[in-house]
């Protein structure tokens, strides 16, 4: 069982920067792939970046490519979301998702999520 907790979330004009943090409870975080995902209002939870194990293969949704950088550091258990040149429409809770069991790292099956952390962009 891995217990992920986010922070980062905040309330940012578009053109802003954000970076999200998820904190992994586990001694092996680095046989998990880690994801980002997001949901906003209305509308269904979205697949948004992931990074393998080790950190040297990364995977991103279309409308974030170019704006958002995801990285782990294994050795304080977290992976972080940079997220740039920040839209209205990113606005969404954005969930922090983990995997032990081995896909490919398109794959949008996790088993473990956080709470979720708010991020609101204003126009």
């Amino acid at each position: 069982q891995v217990q992920l907790v986010e922070s980062g979330g905040g309330l940012v004009q578009a053109g802003g920067s954000l970076r999200l943090s998820c904190a992994a409870s586990t001694r092996t975080f680095s046989t998990y792939t880690m994801g980002w995902f997001r949901q906003a209002p209305g509308k269904e939870r979205e697949f948004v970046a992931a990074i393998s194990r080790s950190g040297g293969n990364t995977y991103y949704a279309d409308p974030v490519k170019g704006r958002f950088t995801i990285s782990r550091d294994n050795a304080k258990n977290t992976v972080y979301l940079q997220m740039n040149s920040l839209k209205p429409e990113d606005t969404a809770v954005y969930y922090c998702a983990a995997r032990n069991t081995i896909r490919g790292l398109t794959s949008t099956r996790y088993d473990y999520w956080g709470q979720g952390t708010q991020v609101t962009v204003s126009s």
